[in-house]
């Protein structure tokens, strides 16, 4: 078990990893590489303090270069669910589980909206997860919404499991083989279904499925840890950055505006000294 588990690898998530690292803790620091590289979209930065003028480029690869002088490794597992138990939390990233006395959420904003169904048929129907979920649909129709081409080989195992795939591929040089896949170049509009899902529409359409498989990189902090109290969007914190939940963190975008790195460097460390804190305490 670590002491302290960090979600997201942007200027939030590095501070935070940061700090952990020169106070001695054992932590793992999970990224799907997306935080970083919305940094590195940015053409120029002029309000972090002590580089002026820096692009998004350069200010990434001294986040990189910082984290790697210290020896600290980034896991990129993508997590799906992070579940409060007694005393700490488990943390599901595929077929694999991970368990920290302390959690700090540092997710960023999602920019895409979950689907109209996704989160109220989450686990009847709907499932984030190829590996764990793909062979109870043996034999069955399934739809798979994906918006990143690195997730085709998930796309391709559902596709040895199931009878029939519906692709919904969000994004450019899609290259699903499988006989029994069939792409539509639609996104979902709305997942259908009352106890469980039963149909997938799009516009211009709807397929009828035993269940829908959403790989993406990024998901909604109450998607990710239920019972998380959110306002306007955004994850609720005090000064401390605690939540709602009892070593459970957040920092960054993901409490609100203004989305600015240096805002979320500041709350990251913020986020690791609460938590080490909370850490002693125990």
């Amino acid at each position: 078990m670590y002491d302290l588990a960090i979600i997201g690898g942007g200027p939030a998530g590095v501070s935070a990893a940061i700090n952990a690292k020169i106070l001695n803790k054992s932590f793992i620091w999970f990224s799907s590489g997306e935080s970083s590289k919305k940094v590195e979209r940015a053409e120029l930065i002029k309000n972090y303090p002590a580089l002026p003028d820096i692009t998004g480029k350069d200010l990434a690869n001294a986040l990189k270069t910082h984290t790697e002088s210290l020896g600290i490794e980034m896991t990129e597992e993508i997590i799906t669910g992070v579940y409060p138990t007694e005393g700490s939390f488990n943390l599901l990233a595929g077929s694999k589980n991970y368990e920290a006395k302390a959690v700090i959420l540092c997710l960023g904003v999602e920019t895409q909206k979950p689907v109209d169904g996704e989160e109220r048929l989450l686990g009847r129907g709907v499932s984030y997860c190829a590996t764990c979920d793909g062979f109870l649909y043996k034999g069955k129709k399934i739809a798979v919404y994906c918006t990143d081409k690195r997730y085709e080989s998930e796309i391709e195992f559902l596709c040895s499991v199931a009878q029939k795939v519906y692709v919904m591929p969000l994004y450019k040089g899609y290259e699903i083989k499988a006989e029994n896949a069939e792409i539509i170049l639609k996104a979902p509009t709305k997942f259908i279904g009352e106890n469980r899902l039963s149909a997938v529409e799009y516009s211009g359409g709807k397929v009828e499925v035993d269940g829908v498989f959403v790989l993406k990189s990024a998901f909604s902090p109450t998607t990710l840890v239920h019972g998380l109290k959110v306002g306007d969007g955004h994850i609720l914190v005090n000064r401390k950055m605690e939540t709602n939940i009892k070593g459970l963190y957040a920092a960054g975008d993901c409490t609100g505006r203004p989305y600015q790195y240096i805002k979320a460097a500041g709350e990251g460390n913020v986020a690791a000294h609460s938590a080490i804190e909370y850490l002693s305490e125990k």
